[in-house]
């Protein structure tokens, strides 16, 4: 896959105007975002990307329109878990609802510089040293082992986050919000303001939640420019899909299950195909259409396993 470089600098134009057009359009009011709302921007993210993967089937071909929606699928659905994640940071941020919109852009703007500096550093090894397969792999299995097994009630402690602690320590900071400034005059003190702690402890998270996922598309594709645009449609929709999801996130109970059975296939995959492009063995290759359904199937039976047993539960 030759990609030009005029394609990526109007991929990344592409994006930042997406971005700004969501900051112009839904910021200059700040305002609880409603369902109605986040469902009208969710369709209109997951068209985009519909859009772009046949535009990405006609330029470079049908195999890698289906690499690019295996890697979306996988990324979007990974990423939901980081919802649970937010909700807690912006909870005990006390992040007034109408502000919670600005804090997502930003936090993920930041989650998005930091990524592609990942798939950069990533690619590169690919190119370098065939068996990082190997090690992603591992990584992958490992992961999903510790997923399968973490409490599913289990919440984070985003107090936990070093960066922010650091930060919070080193420079002085207020206890009241200043709308969506991230700094505020106090007792003639400039200081920053909790909005700029929850966007770090937001995008910087996110980082954690990246050491997964992108091995997880690159067990889908070896493409960085792929793996890249996955990542960043992904990200680009979580924003609403957080309101969207808001008072549902407590019923996806088993989504931590799908998602253990999803990076373990996924590890699997890089490990066959570790050995496959190493050593003369007969392993078998598993290809992007099956790891489409894989992802699909796993999706679809861990949300309707979660919304049955919601409802057993209210029921008894």
């Amino acid at each position: 896959m030759n990609v030009p470089a005029w394609l990526w600098a109007v991929t990344l134009v592409g994006i930042v105007g997406v971005i700004a057009l969501d900051l112009v359009i839904v910021d200059r009011r700040p305002h609880p975002f409603g369902p109605r709302e986040a469902t009208r921007w969710v369709i209109f993210y997951v068209g985009l990307a519909a859009v772009f993967a046949v535009f990405i089937g006609w330029y470079f071909g049908i195999a890698y329109s289906g690499e690019f929606v295996a890697g979306y699928l996988t990324e979007y659905s990974l990423s939901v878990d980081n919802l649970f994640v937010f909700l807690v940071i912006m909870t005990s941020f006390a992040v007034p609802a109408a502000y919670q919109h600005r804090v997502l852009l930003v936090g993920i703007i930041i989650a998005l510089i930091l990524r592609g500096i990942l798939i950069v550093v990533g690619a590169e090894l690919i190119a370098r040293f065939s068996g990082i397969f190997y090690i992603f792999g591992a990584f992958l299995l490992f992961t999903a082992w510790k997923v399968w097994l973490a409490k599913e009630d289990a919440e984070p402690d985003p107090g936990g986050n070093g960066l922010v602690r650091f930060v919070a320590r080193r420079f002085p900071t207020s206890t009241e919000f200043n709308g969506t400034k991230l700094t505020a005059v106090v007792a003639g003190q400039r200081m920053l303001t909790p909005m700029a702690l929850v966007m770090l402890a937001i995008g910087t998270t996110d980082l954690l939640f990246a050491l997964d996922s992108i091995p997880a598309v690159f067990g889908i594709t070896s493409e960085a420019y792929i793996v890249f645009t996955a990542n960043a449609f992904a990200l680009m929709g979580l924003r609403q899909l957080f309101f969207l999801l808001k008072g549902l996130l407590g019923s996806l109970q088993h989504l931590s299950k799908g998602l253990a059975i999803i990076l373990g296939f996924i590890g699997v995959k890089l490990i066959l195909q570790a050995i496959h492009e190493t050593t003369a063995l007969p392993v078998p290759v598993i290809p992007v259409w099956a790891s489409l359904a894989v992802i699909v199937t796993v999706l679809a039976v861990t949300i309707i396993w979660s919304y049955v047993s919601a409802r057993s539960t209210k029921e008894t």
